[in-house]
């Protein structure tokens, strides 16, 4: 309800006067809703519960089920950076700004995914320059992936892979579950609209873009 709805129910009272009683009085203020990515529903909670569960059984029962998975994300990164540092001028107050023109950022933008383990980065791959992700070029990553397991990881195809992605339409489609049977993979639960709290948002994501400041193209493809 609004003070000037207030006011038609009780014209007796100024609008100031109803301002003062409901802030002052009352100790009422103006609150925006928090916002929040999605309502979950009871069957949504539910699975979550449950992914949770299930989770934290094959900890307790498996001793290296924490080795077996492996996960990863995707992210976009910009293809030319411009370091806002390297604009600036030692210059006269009274003197005239340099300017810099703004580029378009849909066309200077690269889809990287980066997998790892417990152990480390397993692949990086870069896709090229636009182009984003779709259920071809996920299994294309995913036989990548596989071949850098075996490299780097011996014994763990055999051992067995617990892949955690999240359920994206890329990660979901129907060639990308058949190439994950075919591979014997086990896929873990990632319920609808869970948060993807991804180690690589906070301990690379946010450094690979400060190292790409200002470099070009060809430097960050290599």
């Amino acid at each position: 309800m609004t003070i000037r709805e207030l006011h038609r129910i009780i014209p007796q009272a100024s609008k100031t006067t109803n301002h003062e009683a409901v802030t002052e009085e009352l100790g009422y203020r103006k609150l925006c809703a928090r916002w929040v990515p999605k309502m979950l529903t009871d069957n949504h909670k539910t699975k979550r519960r449950g992914s949770a569960l299930k989770f934290l059984t094959r900890y307790a029962q498996e001793d290296e089920f924490l080795d077996s998975i492996v996960t990863g994300d995707e992210k976009w990164v910009f293809h030319t950076l411009l370091n806002p540092s390297k604009s600036l001028q030692w210059r006269h107050t009274h003197s005239p700004r340099t300017k810099k023109f703004k580029t378009s950022i849909s066309a200077k933008n690269i889809m990287v995914s980066v997998l790892w383990d417990i152990k480390g980065i397993l692949l990086v791959d870069f896709m090229p320059p636009g182009a984003t992700i779709n259920a071809a070029a996920y299994c294309d990553t995913l036989t990548r992936l596989r071949r850098a397991i075996q490299n780097k990881r011996r014994g763990m195809l055999s051992c067995g892979v617990c892949l955690l992605h999240d359920n994206t339409r890329p990660h979901s489609a129907h060639i990308t579950t058949a190439l994950l049977e075919k591979c014997k993979w086990d896929i873990l639960d990632h319920p609808p609209y869970s948060p993807d709290l991804a180690p690589s948002d906070f301990h690379l994501f946010l450094h690979l873009k400060k190292v790409l400041l200002g470099k070009g193209s060809m430097m960050m493809m290599s």
